[in-house]
């Protein structure tokens, strides 16, 4: 009986813990809850706003359009659609030449030169498509200096007398936005060679398979991702250019919004035009996951040392110095000694311009949008950690698809909602007050630095979230063990941890700004003009040599992180030296 009634009394006591258990279990649940449920919200704002732009696009498009579309669709739409479909066909097969060619060579080859090319081959990145066609065609135009020397040469008298090809066309577009974008492949492509283990490669060789035979059947499938994402990124600038195609009189999509909007004054019509143009970003981003389908390509091995490098002599070596020197000769070298031979010509003209204040609004546009596309990368990156919501992931990356959408349809997607929101304010101050408010908030710099951060956002937040990946879970238990809470652990642990690749994100930001040009001219205050818009102006009047020092501050703010992505690559694989 006794023996009953203590083990009744035991049975009630370890009740009674387990329900003060579970009822400290959910205090403490509770109050994790209330602490995650502010990242949460403010995760969720935040998404919210970066996405406005694009679900603006996607609500005007089934706006009154008052008939520009029927208008778009009988005249221009078809040559859209052309121009844009041959411009991403030849922008892309040509990149993809180049860039992959020239990343096996300089890492699978020894020939003369090759420490040099490995870094110079980025430089072209640093120079705007919209200044190596500036420079192309002040040397390649009928008045200029490489045709004037021909006629001089040979004794023609006029174009009647000769066949030369036309700068300014849709195949001079394919050819400058080449010469420039081809470093986006080529600096996936090489950091994927570097990283392949040389066991595949080994086994390539004891089959019997020779360099080439290894490159097309080993080393090419698995690079395969980083040369797609390469490709994708490099289509992606192509439809955001608006300088180059312009100047060219290229009719694409981009030249399509920007005309329709500001010479057309259809609001709608430019929405629908965007609309169609994203869809054109949102089939190369499913045509990639559906091309890499279930495959896998990771390394089977963990045995990493230096890659088997195979010496040319002779011929050999020559054309692998000529195949590496001449995208940077005519995408880099060639632009920026025409540019500094203008700029010690007309220095004087480019600094009674303003270029000092030009220079300035630039570096603060650039330098805010990448401080603040850190901190709110940052933000989403650590929000969706803490609450490991599903919802709030797929929101975060959808809000961070920005750098993949053209900045004149960015553009439209701010302007509309910023432009109803300064005239509510501005009606009802005056119902109310009798004041007008005027521009609030479209036409300033605030607009023009969310228009930045949206779309460069990706950047950041996706330096984040892979850096946030590497950190475990325990760590950061440990930090909350010891008291520390949400933000002091996101800045006393994770930001010390991932400060590296956080700056190296906010350095693209920077570099990306001072190049952007058509979301900047749709969305600067009037007369306010950054390095970008200066030389554009002065380039479309003709006046390029005037222009030339601001011309050469864009691409001299390029370089330094050419160099720095250069050395990061080399020092990516274990065991690898990176000599020569």
């Amino acid at each position: 009986m006794s023996n009953g009634l203590a083990g009744s009394a035991w049975l009630r006591g370890q009740r009674a813990a387990d329900a003060l258990f579970r009822t400290g279990r959910s205090v403490a649940s509770r109050g994790r809850l209330a602490r995650w449920d502010l990242w949460r919200i403010g995760t969720a704002f935040v998404c919210l706003l970066v996405s406005l732009p694009l679900v603006t696009i996607l609500v005007l498009t089934f706006g009154d359009n008052q008939g520009i579309w029927r208008h778009l669709t009988a005249t221009v739409l078809p040559d859209y659609l052309v121009a844009t479909g041959l411009l991403m066909l030849g922008v892309g097969l040509g990149t993809l030449l180049i860039g992959v060619s020239t990343a096996w060579v300089v890492t699978m080859c020894r020939f003369p030169g090759k420490a040099v090319f490995e870094w110079a081959l980025l430089l072209p990145i640093a120079m705007p498509s919209y200044l190596v066609a500036f420079v192309y065609t002040d040397l390649l135009e009928y008045a200029g200096p490489v045709q004037g020397m021909l006629r001089d040469t040979f004794d023609w008298s006029g174009p009647q007398d000769y066949w030369f090809p036309e700068i300014r066309s849709l195949g001079g577009a394919v050819a400058m936005m080449t010469l420039t974008l081809y470093p986006y492949v080529y600096l996936l492509a090489r950091a994927a060679f570097v990283e392949q283990s040389v066991c595949v490669i080994e086994v390539s060789r004891t089959l019997g398979r020779g360099p080439w035979a290894s490159f097309f059947g080993v080393a090419l499938p698995l690079a395969r991702p980083a040369i797609v994402i390469g490709v994708s990124l490099v289509l992606m600038e192509a439809l955001n250019d608006f300088g180059t195609v312009d100047f060219f009189a290229v009719q694409t999509f981009t030249a399509g919004i920007y005309d329709v909007w500001l010479n057309m004054g259809s609001v709608a019509g430019a929405a629908q035009l965007s609309a169609v143009l994203l869809a054109f970003v949102l089939l190369l981003i499913a045509a990639e996951r559906w091309a890499r389908g279930a495959k896998g390509f990771q390394q089977s091995t963990n045995r990493y040392r230096a890659l088997p490098s195979y010496g040319l002599r002779g011929g050999r070596a020559g054309a692998s110095v000529l195949l590496c020197a001449l995208p940077i000769a005519l995408g880099f070298a060639l632009p920026a000694i025409v540019l500094g031979s203008y700029a010690l010509r007309h220095y004087r003209a480019t600094l009674e311009a303003d270029f000092v204040g030009h220079a300035l609004n630039s570096l603060l546009l650039s330098a805010s949008a990448a401080v603040i596309a850190l901190l709110v990368g940052l933000f989403l990156a650590y929000g969706v950690r803490l609450s490991g919501s599903r919802g709030l992931r797929a929101a975060s990356r959808f809000a961070a698809i920005g750098y993949a959408v053209p900045g004149a349809v960015l553009a439209v997607g701010i302007m509309v909602p910023f432009g109803a929101f300064d005239n509510a304010v501005d009606t009802f101050m005056r119902e109310a007050f009798g004041l007008s408010t005027g521009l609030l908030l479209s036409g300033t710099l605030g607009a023009v630095t969310f228009g930045y951060v949206v779309r460069f956002l990706a950047l950041s937040y996706g330096a984040a979230e892979a850096s946030l990946i590497k950190i475990t879970t325990s760590m950061e238990g440990a930090a909350r063990t010891l008291g520390a809470g949400p933000l002091a652990t996101l800045r006393r642990l994770h930001v010390p941890l991932i400060r590296g690749s956080a700056l190296a994100a906010a350095l693209l930001v920077f570099v990306d700004g001072m190049k952007e040009l058509p979301m900047t001219l749709i969305l600067r205050p009037f007369n306010f003009e950054t390095l970008a818009t200066f030389v554009y102006q002065y380039a479309s009047d003709e006046l390029l040599e005037e222009a030339s020092p601001a011309a050469l501050a864009i691409v001299a703010a390029g370089i330094i992180p050419v160099v720095l992505l250069s050395l990061g690559i080399r020092a990516a694989r274990p065991g690898h030296g990176g000599g020569s």
